[in-house]
């Protein structure tokens, strides 16, 4: 890498403000400098490779935007050139709705305004656009109000740059910017509150949360930037290196922005009711997500003590920002979190910004293997301080477990698992130990279950065991070993079905083929037992001949699928199929779902079936304390949804294909025509004469013919995908009203016997996590552990006063809701008829608010 575009890149990662020890001052001459006399040769370099910089590293605009006003003092042609450049990256953003891409530049537009690059009235001119497409879209009149999620976007993108220039602009224009904010706070006042009950991380809110749960994110966001506009507009997040360079600065030339187009938003329906208003309203929060959703683990004296409430936007700001541009590169990722621009400690805030992308809902940005890594990395980057917080996070979150979103609960078991196998199993089990006299529905108790069951899957059970020595209690917790339970290797089984399963291990052994082995069951077992225990043979001594590994049952599983095809014809047989699977690997939960889901891809079960087998008693009953039938039934659900999207995708594909295949053939027409209405002079007989050349005629036919070939051949595939997709769409419209169905029957009889008694486990004595001097909230040091209060050792939050049968409605309806949130999108298009076959006038009140929590769908309709 060239000098010029190392300095250009690391700048100011030695300074103070990043963690170093050198004067940012020094620094951005040092750069300045280089970049300078490099402008000469390499301009059409060192733009894109700066405006790359800024939007990829916005954690640094300042130090970007700062040595942009410094280039302009030398050319400002050069520096015209990037503003036009920023002009036109924004509105391309806007108009495909790149909602990072936005939120960046608007923000290094703002600081390059602060350097004197940017006409403070050219700023106020873009955010009086952003507002009055808003204020249009929201209003009832004009506008699409279901699209307020774009609305308050464009909002938040205003604000969230008065941090970064509310000073400056303060000074230059304070009437201008005094219009802005009056505007904002109008558009506060006419649009709809956003509430975030479907996507909240946890179900009940405790009484610290109570006055933020009033306010949704914007309405939170406009509190903070009144503060700091209270305060001066200054923000000790923020540093402003332009102040140290002003008397040069002022003497530049400040640019004109040109004036921006927001694109319209889509016209609301003709007719609108609770469902197409929903429909939009969906389509808006895909579009324009919102990007962070503050997750209240740690008190706010560990958070944002002595902190303006500014402070703790800002460096949520920076943390998202490095995460999501960072994230390809974990170590410059962690190195970067560990050593933003700011002056206090920011641990706390960290693990919880870095948890609530964990636990953000619908879904975080990437996928949980990201975070998992970024936590490993800043607990080695951070040893003296990062370990604990992280373990103060656990304690906290295991807490109030009970409270948490089921799909919540399933995501933070899947990460403490994986983190803990980076950290060679350590874990203080004896602090937990006291789960064991809880129920054995209990959440604590089951997280406890649920962790060290996925810890055995990513490591082996004796080396599970060995990690849980201080509290071996906990060993009655850990699942079985993972051996094959063969109907046929005990002592007691039938001795025909043993005789007729060696036969065929037999078979297998000799490789006969599968038509043979076919033949076989078909002529003696069928006949002489009857089909059942044809199909109990068969399974149980195919599973058991592939049990070795995942491999050899993958093997197993494609030789002999005709075998299985043939004796699972219909399905009640492929049920009897699936309670094989489960009698065979009930050791093993893993290996049950694997076995699932790869006879679900060879066709050997349908989903129907699969939520059929779910839903029978003996899984039923375990629905609120193991994962075990929810990770089959989500697998099933999955395989089905991911099939819609890739024909989608493949769809999409094909039909810009024929669009290109149809230009090319129509061109290579028009050659064609054009050769044929101009012949050539050709001698004949040594003569010129008038003629068509035949050897261009027949190359021009030929390339017409295979282009015209190429485009039907497309046309016809695309055909063929939209055909499959439809079939895929019936196929997922028939699974989710089967799905909800049984959900509705399951929990009818029992929501009406605990009707009333359906509460959140709430004991006198609050969690120790919330009390202002208690000791498991001072985890400043990775060897502190939090001391019990009980007197025999326990934690002070030792029962559950929650019966197993309001336990067994209050998880069941947690997955309701979360699997309607994730599968919300094939949801929407099959709304109409699960309101017509699920959501009639019989269904329970807490199923109908499951499903519509999870829809994001307000009671009412609009």
């Amino acid at each position: 890498m060239s000098s010029w575009r190392s300095l250009v890149l690391r700048i100011g990662e030695n300074c103070t403000e990043y963690g170093g020890n050198t004067d940012y001052k020094d620094h951005l001459e040092t750069c300045f400098g280089v970049v300078r006399r490099e402008l000469l040769h390499s301009s059409d370099d060192i733009l894109p490779f700066l405006l790359e910089c800024a939007e990829q590293l916005p954690h640094k605009i300042p130090l970007y935007a700062t040595l942009v006003g410094l280039l302009n003092l030398e050319d400002e042609d050069f520096v015209l050139n990037i503003v036009e450049r920023i002009h036109a990256n924004l509105q391309a953003a806007l108009e495909v709705g790149n909602c990072n891409r936005i939120r960046v530049l608007m923000r290094f537009l703002t600081v390059l305004m602060c350097s004197k690059v940017l006409l403070p009235s050219s700023l106020i001119v873009l955010f009086e656009t952003l507002l009055s497409s808003a204020a249009t879209t929201v209003d009832d009149e004009k506008g699409n109000s279901s699209w307020q999620a774009c609305a308050d976007f464009y909002i938040t993108c205003i604000l969230s740059c008065l941090p970064w220039g509310g000073a400056e602009l303060v000074e230059q224009v304070p009437e201008e910017i005094d219009r802005v904010l009056v505007g904002i706070q109008a558009y506060l006042s006419i649009r709809r509150h956003v509430s975030d009950t479907g996507c909240s991380a946890f179900e009940y809110n405790d009484e610290r949360n109570q006055d933020d749960s009033q306010k949704d994110f914007l309405e939170d966001l406009w509190d903070r930037i009144q503060d700091l506009s209270a305060k001066g507009w200054k923000a000790d997040s923020v540093p402003r290196p332009h102040l140290s360079f002003e008397p040069q600065l002022v003497s530049g030339k400040s640019h004109d922005f040109g004036p921006l187009n927001c694109p319209e938003q889509p016209n609301p329906p003709v007719e609108v009711t609770g469902i197409t208003y929903g429909i939009q309203k969906h389509e808006a929060e895909l579009k324009y997500p919102l990007r962070m959703r503050s997750l209240n683990i740690f008190p706010s004296s560990k958070t944002e003590q002595d902190l303006q409430p500014i402070d703790r936007f800002v460096v949520e700001e920076y943390l998202l920002d490095v995460l999501l541009f960072l994230n390809g590169c974990r170590k410059e990722c962690a190195s970067s979190m560990a050593g933003l621009p700011v002056s206090f400690r920011y641990e706390y805030l960290m693990c919880e910004t870095i948890f609530s992308q964990i636990l953000l809902l619908p879904q975080p940005p990437f996928k949980p293997i990201y975070y998992t890594l970024v936590i490993m990395d800043l607990c080695k980057a951070l040893p003296g301080a990062f370990p604990s917080v992280v373990a103060g996070a656990v304690r906290a979150l295991f807490d109030k477990i009970a409270d948490l979103d089921m799909e919540c609960r399933t995501r933070l078991i899947l990460w403490f698992s994986h983190h803990l196998s980076n950290f060679q199993f350590i874990w203080p089990w004896e602090e937990w130990s006291y789960v064991l006299d809880l129920p054995k529905w209990a959440p604590q108790r089951v997280f406890v279950q649920e962790v060290l069951e996925r810890e055995v899957r990513l490591s082996y059970w004796d080396k599970i065991k060995q990690s849980v020595e201080s509290a071996p209690v906990l060993e009655e917790l850990l699942p079985p070993k993972g051996t094959p339970n063969f109907r046929y290797s005990a002592e007691g089984a039938d001795q025909t079905e043993l005789s007729l399963s060696a036969e065929l291990n037999g078979m297998v052994k000799d490789r006969l083929t599968s038509r043979e082995i076919i033949s076989w069951i078909e002529s003696r077992v069928i006949p002489d037992h009857g089909p059942d225990i044809a199909l109990r043979v068969v399974v149980q001594t195919l599973l058991n001949i592939g049990s070795k590994s995942f491999t050899h049952l993958i093997t197993v599983l494609e030789r002999y699928c005709q075998v299985i095809a043939r004796i699972c014809s219909d399905q009640d047989k492929q049920v009897l199929l699936l309670s094989e699977v489960s009698y065979f690997w009930r050791n093993n939960a893993q290996m049950t779902a694997i076995a699932i889901d790869r006879m679900m891809g060879y066709r050997l079960v349908s989903n129907l079936v699969i939520v059929r087998w779910v839903f029978l008693p003996q899984n039923v009953d375990q629905f609120h304390v193991s994962d075990r039938p929810w990770e089959v039934l989500r697998n099933a659900v999955n395989k089905t949804s991911n099939r819609i999207t890739d024909l989608r995708k493949e769809i999409s594909v094909l039909k810009k294909s024929v669009v290109s295949a149809s230009e090319a053939a129509s061109k290579a027409q028009s050659y064609l025509e054009d050769a044929k209405s101009k012949p050539t002079l050709t001698l004949v007989d040594g003569e010129p004469v008038l003629a068509e050349n035949p050897v261009k005629m027949k190359r021009l036919q030929s390339n017409v013919d295979k282009t015209k070939e190429s485009e039907v051949s497309l046309r016809e595939s695309l055909e063929a995908k939209e055909a499959l997709f439809a079939r895929a769409v019936n196929e997922i419209e028939e699974l989710l009203i089967f799905l909800y169905k049984n959900f509705k029957n399951i929990l009818a009889e029992p929501l009406r016997d605990t009707e009333g008694n359906l509460h959140p486990s709430h004991e006198a004595d609050e969690m120790a996590i919330d009390e202002e001097n208690s000791p498991a909230a001072e985890v400043d040091s990775a060897d502190e552990r939090p001391q019990k209060s009980h007197p025999n050792g326990k934690s002070t939050r030792t029962g559950y006063n929650v019966g197993e049968k309001e336990q067994w409605c209050l998880s069941t309806l947690g997955y309701v809701k979360a699997l309607t949130r994730q599968y919300s999108s094939e949801i929407w298009p099959h709304i109409e008829k699960l309101d017509a076959e699920v959501l009639t006038q019989d269904v329970h009140p807490l199923v109908r608010k499951a499903i519509y929590s999870g829809l994001r769908r307000p009671a009412d309709g609009f």
